[in-house]
């Protein structure tokens, strides 16, 4: 009977030791990540720093595709959100020192670049709209990627720019990269340069993940969206480059 016992603790034992987590698709070194629930009660969303992350998944909200080759970021309606938002999210957010400390960086000063291979794969149902990477001040945001319905599109801290895609099918893969430098912040979609944004911000940072632009609670509830809608992302890979 106890042989028995040990053979399946070691068993155990191997198969935790073969299970693969989201850090083991992406570098997730210097990012921490929200996710839209609240474990302890405490009125924020829970966050999980780097340190953390190395055998961190969310069955729902963080975790691998089921091919094994991205990671899973899902959003839902009646999430918790942080102080700064009514909208939920599943999202990382730049650190350094190896994740102990936020990000903050100018355009003046460097280059700097985020680089996202991504796919869309499901949108709140009322209000299907979803931003999927940005930069971020000390204020607010300053240019994100976004998906409302079928229209991949630029937004200017809620001034719609330039259109990526008219008609962007649900689970199609791309990739975005954003490079800021001398206050101006390069937007390539599929590694083409399809626009250039002439603004000085500091204090900034980059997100990317699954952040949902509806609601069906609070400040931002959105009438007829149920708690249970969601958006979802899936990454493949996501890295950023200071020089």
């Amino acid at each position: 009977m106890y042989q028995n016992l040990i053979v399946l603790v070691l068993l155990a034992l191997n198969l935790n030791s073969q299970k693969r987590y989201p850090a083991t698709v992406l570098n997730l070194d210097n990012w921490k990540i929200t996710i839209p629930l609240d474990t302890d009660h405490n009125g924020s969303p829970d966050e999980y720093r780097s340190s953390e992350l190395d055998r961190f998944q969310h069955d729902t909200f963080f975790h691998l595709n089921v091919s094994g080759d991205a990671v899973v970021f899902r959003a839902h309606a009646g999430g918790i959100t942080t102080s700064g938002s009514g909208y939920p999210r599943s999202e990382l957010r730049e650190m350094t020192a190896d994740g102990f400390r936020p990000a903050s960086w100018s355009s003046s000063k460097g280059k700097h670049t985020l680089f996202i291979d991504q796919r869309v794969t499901h949108l709140p149902k009322v209000k299907d709209h979803i931003v999927v990477g940005q930069i971020h001040d000390a204020y607010d945001d300053v240019i994100v990627f976004r998906l409302e319905g079928k229209k991949l599109f630029i937004d200017l801290n809620g001034v719609k720019g330039p259109v990526l895609d008219l008609n962007y099918k649900l689970g199609t893969r791309f990739n975005v990269k954003l490079e800021v430098s001398d206050n101006v912040t390069k937007c390539f979609y599929n590694g083409e340069l399809r626009y250039t944004y002439c603004k000085e911000f500091n204090n900034a940072f980059f997100k990317a993940g699954a952040y949902v632009q509806s609601s069906c609670k609070g400040r931002k509830k959105v009438e007829g969206e149920s708690c249970d809608a969601y958006g979802e992302v899936e990454i493949y890979n996501v890295w950023v480059k200071h020089q």
